[in-house]
């Protein structure tokens, strides 16, 4: 399996699910469970990020007095 920082947002959500699927089936040694716990929590934040630095960089066109379209940060 790549690093956390080297899969795409889709890798490290399906990964993420294949987690989740192995630890709800509770077919795996504690110690297996704790690991795949811990690399759950790694790719979940991991996919915050993303999502966050994909946030912070949405623009929107808008159109001035003039009739000039400028590109400006999204803001909710």
């Amino acid at each position: 399996m790549k690093k956390s920082e080297e899969l795409s947002f889709e890798e490290a959500m399906n990964n993420l699910e294949e987690i989740v699927t192995n630890l709800e089936k509770g077919e795996l040694t504690l110690d297996e469970s704790v690991n795949n716990f811990k690399k759950g929590m790694e790719l979940s934040n991991y996919c915050n990020e993303l999502l966050d630095k994909a946030e912070k960089s949405i623009t929107v066109l808008v159109k001035d007095k003039d009739g000039e379209y400028t590109e400006e940060t999204f803001e909710e």
